[in-house]
């Protein structure tokens, strides 16, 4: 039987487990916020599914949760913050701070931060910056997961891109998509629930296609488009470790188990104002939406996801009874 309970409810529940394991409330209230934000999006392999997991990361210290993340000014539109092996919804949100305000005025400024963990769903600090009225744009690399066409070790993660477009009062396109045919965390839900995987998501440890999630989690993700996706996949990396003096991804630890020291990844940031380029971009903006949704079929990217949102905002958050007592059991 699931657990209902409120968004209210919900978010002290995600701060209070957080805090009962060892973080800071600082550093525990903003990753809850992005907790409950994945599963009012629907995007529950991001949301309580994931909580008991930075509790492990808190408890075998490979997120540090009395972390004190540092913020420095490189230029009048350059920032860079250092996380402090913390959890990076807080050092994201404190450069944001910095990052928004130089985006308005100056037209564009960048955030690059380091020793870094897992940011959850890129979209959601993508979107933050689009309610700005800013274009969002987001990346975030992982520990190697995806080798490089015609390999089978692992160089790049699943590293994500994110996009995020304010348009008519609102966010209106999102775009907010990984390297990998499918999220890792996709494939590890499976993998706990004895669920198979579709053919083409993942390989394993051989290099052949598997259709078995806990073999795919031996193996390798399959990049999206082939060798588009991992051209991808390296594009990130280069902003997000290269750039950022984050650890790449075959440095990085696993973001799903107790072994090794903190991951120390990296997100890269960039936030426009389009204000200062075009008189005519929330025009262009509508017209672009308009030819899309215009069609039967197609929808906007993201359009699911806020919808879901939007939908879910003043309903109870559903948690599986078994996942709710063990998160309930983390408190003790």
């Amino acid at each position: 039987m699931d657990t209902q309970i409120s968004k209210d409810q919900a978010l002290e529940l995600a701060t209070t487990t957080l805090i009962s394991c060892g973080a800071s409330e600082k550093n525990a209230l903003p990753l809850a916020h992005g907790i409950i934000h994945a599963e009012l999006e629907g995007i529950k392999s991001h949301g309580f599914h994931y909580l008991p997991i930075y509790c492990l990361h808190l408890q075998c210290q490979k997120v540090k949760g009395l972390a004190e993340p540092k913020i420095k000014s490189q230029s009048p539109v350059a920032f860079t913050v250092d996380a402090d092996n913390g959890f990076a919804h807080r050092a994201i949100s404190l450069g944001f701070k910095e990052l928004i305000p130089a985006a308005m005025e100056n037209g564009i400024a960048s955030l690059a931060i380091s020793n870094s963990y897992n940011c959850g769903v890129l979209g959601y600090h993508t979107q933050a910056l689009a309610k700005e009225k800013l274009i969002g744009i987001g990346f975030t690399n992982a520990p190697a997961s995806i080798a490089p066409i015609g390999g089978i070790k692992p160089v790049v993660g699943t590293n994500p891109i994110s996009i995020a477009i304010h348009n008519q009062g609102q966010v209106k396109i999102l775009i907010d998509q990984s390297a990998s045919v499918v999220a890792k965390s996709e494939i590890a839900v499976r993998a706990k629930s004895g669920e198979s995987i579709p053919t083409g998501w993942a390989f394993g440890p051989d290099g052949q296609d598997t259709t078995d999630a806990a073999t795919a989690l031996k193996g390798t993700m399959a990049p999206t488009g082939g060798y588009k996706g991992f051209g991808i996949g390296l594009f990130v990396e280069i902003m997000t470790a290269c750039l950022t003096g984050a650890n790449l991804g075959i440095e990085a630890s696993s973001f799903a188990d107790d072994k090794g020291g903190p991951p120390g990844t990296g997100q890269f940031f960039i936030a426009i104002n389009p204000e200062k380029y075009s008189d005519g971009f929330e025009n262009k903006i509508t017209n672009l939406i308009n030819a899309i949704e215009s069609q039967d079929g197609p929808r906007i990217p993201g359009s699911k996801r806020m919808s879901n949102a939007a939908s879910n905002a003043n309903q109870p958050i559903t948690i599986k009874e078994d996942l709710y007592n063990k998160i309930t059991s983390l408190q003790a």
